[in-house]
């Protein structure tokens, strides 16, 4: 019988031509046949299952039968599996054969399993004692041929692959430890891995030195952890670092460096390691290091962020800095004196004191550096990137310069004119008996799954007649308990949401009544994500849903550049800063509190109202795009960057006290209402690629009409690029996604876990890319 199981094994097996192909990062590696050795004292139906299984998946297999023969074998042919018969006790001592094999050399990379006897649930055993032994796992008796195939195919794909990779490593390690340039590697929070040779010669350290030390610990990098810690909104989103720097070596000399430093991500998609590549300058005499001094600061001045995904280079973030000059030490000394006659500090104020302090017995490099840093600090736009020139990206830069710009400040003498029609509550028409026990069917269909993201808002507005905000507001006030908040009745509540949309213009491509409804549902589903539900109270809860419903009420459809260029009311009574934000949510509350037959807030009392009013007013100038990237910064490094710290320090922490206190400190709390709103006012690229399609076009058409206008009126085209006769809706919305997008999508994905709208964000980018690549400038395709 034996025989035969043999026998048709060899007739039926697929014998493999034995090259295992493995992928390891950029390196491609080839594997030789598997060598298998097996080590049964006695031929039996387990023994042969595994011969048969051998031959099957086309591994070459060897046969022994004593603890010598089998120790003998594998030094000889160094086998990737060992095979271990554990269950025959009196014939030999399979744990001690193993611990045998795993004192040779070879046996690092090896996978040994132990063939165990089948037990009852009563009588299971432990296994620590065999991974103690050295065996990697148990495999409990199963003699069918099939079993045991897929035991070592699931080795192969597994574990033996896995020692494959690290056994690739020594020919990598091998290349560092040869290269000619400085190589330092760091774990996650910048402690010292690994230095290669040139490194050591290069600093004058030795690695035991250096190893497990953090790099603040280290003299030689006391420039270098200030500049880890300047780039890592750079590097945290896989983009590389370049720049120039000085460094100390271990007798104090300064060393300028051309660095280079790459992220290297792993598990979970966080980064796990910094590599840092250095190589000297040339240093042979005076002139050449005045020479390079120079070099170094025009290098640092535009230091490059390049991306490893898809971002283009052009929309890297770069600093402009300025050089120092002859005067710098007395300015240093005469501001250090003013700065100390202040009676009141700012944080601001104490980071230059000590900037100050630090300069006074610097190097001359590290002096003119901290000078430019001096100069940074000193502006007021700490968070805002700066561009190229147009010519790298016009539609970027367009976008910014729309988006992100108070205008141009030349005024023409033509006033925009905002439309006068602003609908009172008194108003009879307004008056309606709609409640949510009699919305009409085909409404209250298209509202069924307002709870998902893939609701279709347009499917409402055609069933609304472009009057969506009223229904879905009180489908979703009700559902977050907004009127008992209140202590408002339901009527209140739909005749100030009936206000509320008559003075958004429907008139609008985009900035209409239907987007307003789309925050409102963004906001609700945001809402009800497990973080943001830790994080808010009723009360935030409550002032986020009003927020989204006023955020753009009565926008005149033109940005606050135009308002600001053309003079416009609204432009001179907010002084050209954040005018459209500052005039939704005034007019939000003018409208409300002029009539108590739509005044939600008259039944509250007046320490909460203002609370809910602060709330609302702080949420809705969040909004204002010039502060953009200052909200997101503010965001990640508060709270995504404390919460990835403790998760690494103790894992699973959801009811941690140090979690808790994070997400609910007062400051926290708005810089997470901040950021659910302007997620929620700016998530069209994360929609359904139709609904993303639709939003593209309203927008552009939107802004289409604007530059129409501003060249009828003779004033300054805040972005030329949407020209509707030559402008890619395609490349727009590709320079939009990478710039305002991704990264704040990230941080909203890491700290509330939306898993669907980064992948209809990545779809929806790769529709955008496509039509880009064909050339075409439409919202779709033509027709085949």
């Amino acid at each position: 019988m034996v025989c035969s199981i043999r026998s048709l094994c060899m007739r039926s097996a697929c014998v493999k031509a034995a090259v295992t192909e493995v992928q390891f990062g950029p390196m491609r590696l080839h594997q030789d046949q598997l060598q298998v050795l097996l080590v049964f004292a006695k031929e039996d139906s387990q023994s042969n299952g595994f011969c048969c299984a051998c031959e099957k998946a086309g591994f070459k297999s060897n046969i022994a039968k004593t603890p010598e023969s089998a120790l003998e074998s594998f030094l000889d042919k160094r086998h990737e599996i060992v095979i271990i018969d554990h269950r025959q006790s009196r014939c030999f001592d399979a744990e001690a054969l193993c611990r045998s094999i795993r004192a040779t050399k070879p046996s690092e990379n090896s996978v040994i399993i132990a063939v165990v006897r089948k037990q009852s649930d009563r009588d299971e055993t432990s296994i620590m004692p065999l991974i103690s032994a050295g065996f990697t796992r148990r495999y409990v008796e199963n003699p069918n041929v099939m079993a045991c195939y897929n035991e070592l195919i699931q080795l192969e794909y597994g574990e033996v692959r896995a020692q494959f990779k690290l056994r690739a490593c020594n020919s990598l390690f091998t290349t560092l430890e040869k290269s000619q340039e400085a190589i330092e590697i760091t774990n996650e929070d910048h402690k010292i891995q690994y230095v290669n040779p040139a490194f050591e010669s290069m600093m004058g350290y030795q690695k035991d030195e250096l190893y497990g030390k953090e790099l603040i610990e280290v003299p030689i990098n006391e420039k270098k952890s200030d500049f880890l810690d300047s780039i890592n909104s750079c590097i945290k989103t896989g983009k590389e670092w370049e720049g120039v720097y000085y460094a100390k070596n271990k007798n104090g000399d300064n060393i300028q460096q051309n660095v280079k430093i790459i992220p290297v991500f792993g598990h979970r998609g966080k980064i796990r390691h910094y590599v840092s590549i250095s190589r000297p300058c040339n240093d042979n005499n005076k002139v050449e290091k005045q020479c390079e001094r120079v070099q170094a600061e025009s290098q640092t001045d535009i230091q490059s962020c390049r991306h490893k995904d898809r971002r283009k280079g052009s929309l890297d973030v770069r600093s402009t800095t300025s050089r120092g000059s002859d005067g710098s030490s007395q300015r240093r000394h005469s501001s250090m004196a003013r700065i100390h006659s202040m009676t009141i500090e700012a944080p601001i104020t104490k980071v230059i004191n000590i900037i100050n302090a630090a300069q006074e017995n610097s190097p001359m490099p590290v002096a003119e550096a901290l000078d430019r840093v001096l100069e940074i600090l000193r502006t007021t736009e700490l968070y805002s990137p700066q561009l190229g020139t147009k010519d790298e990206d016009p539609h970027t830069s367009d976008l910014v310069g729309g988006l992100m710009t108070d205008g141009l400040r030349r005024l023409s003498g033509n006033e925009y004119i905002l439309s006068a029609k602003q609908v009172h509550p008194s108003s009879g028409h307004l008056i309606s008996s709609l409640s949510l026990t009699d919305i009409p069917p085909r409404i209250a269909q298209a509202m069924e799954n307002e709870e998902d993201w893939e609701f279709d808002i347009f499917e409402l507005e055609a069933a609304t007649h472009k009057r969506p905000l009223v229904y879905l507001g009180l489908k979703l006030f009700a559902r977050f308990g907004v009127c008992s908040f209140l202590n408002c009745s339901e009527v209140t509540l739909r005749s100030w949401l009936h206000v509320i949309e008559s003075n958004y213009h429907a008139g609008n491509a985009y900035h209409n009544s239907t987007h307003s409804a789309d925050v409102l549902h963004a906001t609700a589903y945001f809402l009800c994500k497990e973080r943001v539900k830790q994080s808010l109270d009723q009360i935030d809860e409550v002032a986020a849903l009003i927020a989204a419903t006023v955020h753009d009420v009565d926008h005149p459809g033109r940005t606050n550049s135009f308002l600001c260029n053309a003079g416009s009311e609204l432009a001179i009574l907010y002084n050209d800063t954040a005018v459209l934000e500052s005039h939704h949510a005034a007019l939000a509350f003018q409208l409300t509190t002029r009539d108590d037959k739509c005044n939600i807030f008259k039944n509250m009392e007046r320490n909460e109202y203002r609370t809910l009013r602060q709330a609302i007013i702080d949420m809705v100038l969040a909004t204002e795009m010039t502060k953009h990237f200052e909200h997101v910064n503010k965001f990640v490094n508060s709270i995504n960057k404390p919460l990835a710290a403790l998760e690494e320090n103790g894992g699973n922490i959801s009811d941690d006290e140090s979690v808790k206190n994070i997400l609910t400190s007062p400051e926290n709390r708005i810089l997470i209402k901040r950021m659910l709103i302007k997620c929620a006012d700016i998530s069209n690229p994360c929609r359904a690629l139709e609904q993303c399609i639709e939003w593209a076009g309203r927008i552009s058409e939107e802004y289409f009409a604007q530059t129409d206008e501003e060249k009828r009126q003779g004033l300054p085209v805040v972005m030329p690029v949407f020209d509707r006769n030559t402008c890619s809706i395609p490349k727009s919305q590709i320079s939009f996604v990478d710039y305002f997008i991704t990264d704040m999508f990230d941080a909203w994905d890491a700290f509330a876990d939306l898993p669907n709208l980064m992948q209809h964000m990545d779809n929806n980018f790769k529709y955008w890319k496509s039509l880009d690549e064909r050339q075409l400038k439409t919202l779709r395709p033509p027709p085949e």
